[in-house]
């Protein structure tokens, strides 16, 4: 059902069974996929390329044009996956031709009101951003992670898949994946024990992160040292060998 009032370009793709409300306003470049649903007053412009089963709440801006000074226009992209729910107030920039001009987004997330998702970022699968989380430009978030109301992700800060960033917390730097965060200074406090549970994670597995994570954080090593020491473990142990190739690889260094 497509409302009387939504205005759409003559050039958009719009997939079958999809659901589009008063007001909305569809850009030139934008492709929907089957069965989504578009609330009042969504807008979707430039080049945006939107997978199936997506549900978008009213005043969502999806697609525009990112707020960075550099912009000049250039032809960039926004991906988005299946199954996702964008609620009210919603904002998604497009990407930068100073990074790889696109940001993406993949399946099966919640973002609560008001999310923010700035250009260049990457966000994973079954992530959850509770009220006012915001990533800022060229950020990362794996799989599984979930930020609290009023969180926020520094530019080029990765945070890990299964990870969890307490409500207020300002990541400045990365967050291995299975790490909760937290505190105005922000500070680890262990492993998110109880999504993993929820995930289904061995007690063995989970025992094994543990044991990571002493070695990352209680054990008074540097994090070269920490990587060293994680190697042979990381050999037996996937969960391990994320955490050590995140640690290994970390752009902005992570947060001790």
């Amino acid at each position: 059902m497509i409302h009387d009032t939504a205005i759409i370009h003559e050039s958009a793709h719009i997939g079958d069974n999809v659901s589009i409300g008063p007001y909305c306003y569809i850009g030139s470049d934008v492709t929907i996929g089957d069965n989504c649903k578009l609330e009042s007053h969504v807008v979707i412009k430039g080049e945006t390329k939107i997978g199936q089963g997506n549900h978008f709440y009213q005043f969502c801006s999806i697609g525009e044009d990112c707020q960075d000074k550099k912009y000049a226009g250039e032809s960039t992209q926004l991906l988005v996956g299946d199954n996702n729910i964008f609620r009210e107030c919603v904002t998604v920039h497009r990407g930068t031709t100073q990074d790889q001009g696109l940001t993406s987004i993949g399946s099966n997330n919640l973002f609560m009101a008001y999310v923010h998702i700035a250009h260049d970022c990457v966000i994973g699968n079954n992530v959850i951003m509770a009220n006012n989380a915001s990533c800022a430009g060229h950020a990362h978030l794996g799989d599984w992670a979930i930020m609290g109301g009023m969180s926020g992700i520094h530019q080029f800060c990765h945070i890990g898949a299964h990870s969890f960033v307490a409500a207020g917390a300002i990541m400045l730097r990365d967050l291995p994946p299975f790490v909760m965060a937290g505190g105005n200074v922000v500070k680890p406090y262990g492993i998110n024990t109880e999504g993993l549970k929820r995930r289904g994670f061995s007690k063995e597995e989970i025992m094994n992160i543990r044991r990571a994570y002493k070695v990352l954080y209680r054990n008074g090593l540097t994090v070269s040292e920490a990587i060293d020491e994680l190697k042979e473990s990381a050999e037996q142990s996937s969960s391990v060998k994320l955490m050590m190739d995140f640690v290994a690889n970390s752009p902005r260094g992570i947060i001790r």
